[in-house]
């Protein structure tokens, strides 16, 4: 979705609301970065002066919720509220997208669930209609992950969130277990996202949630800050097209790093610059910092600033790779006479923290097959 120079919001719950609601749950250094949320923030959102009339969705137990959202949408695209009722959980069966909103604030005050059995997701996702993700533009989502990751089942997974606006904001919102990637905000310029809670962990003894990314940042003029993300995969990763992004004041716990890239994929020419990355507590991640490249790959990521990383048992705190590749497609390339995405203007300042020694364990990733790490 794109839209200039319109606002699109999405609203939970105040952020002393988000705190309370959460402090019998997270571990200790979480409740610490929490914190964070109480710094003020500006406000960048719907112009409720223009507010005019309120959608409130309704609810009918047992059934498809989803139906009544998207048939009412052609009436409320401008100045209007799309709301999600406190205290009551829709399912949301069906895939919705938000478009063409001219000052409009969805109110996520109320719990979203997606369909629980695996196979209608998958039909849903393999279908030639399927938009793409889950959801464009939406808020408290529980997708039931982890029936996916205890099975290693890859097949038809959904993107959960496209938030692709000109002048945008994302706040206070929370999801659940997603089955895989959660924020997607590539395609977006000038969006401000922060308050955001993702709690996507492994369960004692259950499988691990690969690929649930926290937010993809490829977009132009970014501010991220202030969120809590728990997930097994990339905390943050800039990809191509990544220019003047900032991702600060955060908690990540149990993935794979603040990262730029994956970039050169296929020969692909990627352009990343002017990245800022700082005041992020790292916490049971495998890397702290990272940059991954594929071999063959070409472009530039320049002016890339980690700074203020504070650490707690990440065995790798900076990690830099250019020769990234799928082992399901073979061996680790031959890199002598290749090409790389060049790099330019790196800092890496003021890490500071414990490290966790390793030792040799098997994970699978979907881009990079079995994989052997050391922790």
């Amino acid at each position: 979705m794109h839209f200039t120079p319109a606002v699109a919001l999405v609203t939970l719950a105040s952020a002393s609301a988000v705190s309370a609601g959460l402090t019998s749950y997270l571990a200790p250094a979480a409740l610490a970065a929490l914190s964070l949320f109480t710094k003020p923030v500006p406000n960048t959102g719907v112009n409720s002066k223009w507010i005019t009339k309120t959608f409130t969705v309704p609810h009918t137990p047992g059934a498809d919720d989803s139906p009544a959202v998207i048939a009412a949408l052609a009436n409320f695209t401008a100045n209007s509220t799309i709301l999600f009722k406190s205290g009551v959980t829709y399912n949301i069966w069906t895939p919705i997208v938000f478009s063409n909103l001219k000052n409009v604030e969805i109110a996520m005050e109320g719990n979203l669930t997606l369909p629980t059995d695996v196979a209608t997701v998958q039909g849903i996702v393999g279908a030639s209609g399927f938009p793409g993700h889950w959801f464009k533009i939406t808020g408290w989502i529980d997708s039931h992950g982890p029936q996916w990751w205890d099975t290693m089942n890859q097949v038809n997974r959904p993107h959960l969130i496209n938030f692709g606006v000109t002048n945008g904001v994302i706040k206070n919102m929370k999801i659940v277990d997603s089955i895989a990637w959660n924020f997607a905000v590539s395609s977006s310029n000038n969006l401000h996202a922060y308050g955001n809670y993702i709690d996507v962990r492994q369960r004692p003894g259950g499988g691990f949630p690969f690929n649930t990314d926290g937010f993809g940042a490829g977009g132009k003029n970014l501010l991220i800050e202030d969120n809590v993300i728990m997930n097994g995969d990339d905390c943050v990763t800039v990809g191509s097209g990544g220019q003047n992004v900032v991702f600060r004041n955060s908690y990540c716990y149990g993935g794979h790093g603040l990262s730029i890239g994956s970039l050169g994929k296929g020969g692909s020419v990627a352009s990343v610059h002017d990245i800022l990355i700082e005041n992020v507590i790292m916490d049971n991640e495998l890397y702290g910092a990272r940059f991954k490249s594929w071999t063959g790959g070409a472009g530039i990521a320049q002016n890339i600033t980690w700074r203020n990383i504070v650490v707690k048992n990440v065995p790798f705190p900076i990690y830099v790779t250019q020769n990234y590749w799928d082992q399901n497609l073979g061996p680790k390339p031959n890199t002598t006479g290749g090409t790389n995405t060049l790099v330019d203007n790196f800092t890496f300042e003021n890490f500071s923290g414990t490290l966790r020694e390793c030792h040799a364990v098997r994970r699978r990733d979907v881009h990079l097959g079995s994989v052997l790490v050391f922790c």
